[in-house]
């Protein structure tokens, strides 16, 4: 897939706000046959910019509990915390800053919150937590600012309509050139090699 234009980046909004979008009102929405709109989200998915379908639930519908955002600090255990925070059901969402610690938000009994954090936490006696009671929790998906091309996994390049992409390892890489391509297979098989 070469880079993105402005259609792709519209069906790419249109189904962030309804993953259930028929292809036909997609179609209609961006002037194009159905067809060719299923060929475009089939390109997107096979780039590895689609990847999943999913829905949102409102919880508070459900009982589920009082919406909690908790900041920890893993400590020495964060691969455990982090395995088991994306296996947690009251669990929503998992976010990893660039400091290593984990903020996630999850659904929690108001008057149970401290020893539901302690079972889901343990062993990790060394991590530390703050818990902050959400009230309302409100999602914006947007594409504003959102480049129109693919960058290439080499050397971060706009690819374009002459680029490359290639599955590897079960990801998909886009490469702006076959030279950048080649380069960064080489330095794969390398790397493997040395493990």
């Amino acid at each position: 897939m070469g880079s993105l234009d402005e259609t792709d980046i519209e069906i790419l909004r249109l189904l962030s706000h309804d993953a259930r979008r028929t292809i036909t009102n997609i179609a209609e929405e961006v002037e194009m046959s159905g067809p060719a709109v299923a060929d475009r989200i089939d390109r997107l998915q096979d780039a590895g910019i689609i990847n999943r379908f999913t829905v949102e639930l409102d919880r508070t519908q459900l009982g589920a509990g009082a919406q909690i955002f908790v900041q920890l600090d893993p400590g020495n255990s964060f691969n455990q915390l982090r395995s088991r925070l994306d296996g947690a059901d009251a669990v929503e969402h998992v976010m990893v800053t660039a400091d290593g610690e984990l903020w996630f938000n999850a659904r929690a009994e108001v008057h149970n919150v401290h020893s539901w954090l302690t079972a889901l936490l343990e062993p990790a006696d060394d991590a530390e937590y703050s818990v902050t009671l959400i009230d309302e929790i409100e999602w914006q998906p947007s594409l504003d600012g959102t480049d129109f091309a693919l960058t290439c996994s080499e050397c971060g390049n706009t690819v374009d309509n002459e680029g490359e992409s290639e599955w590897i390892d079960d990801r998909m890489y886009h490469f702006c050139c076959s030279t950048c391509q080649n380069q960064f297979k080489a330095q794969l098989d390398e790397l493997k090699e040395g493990v």
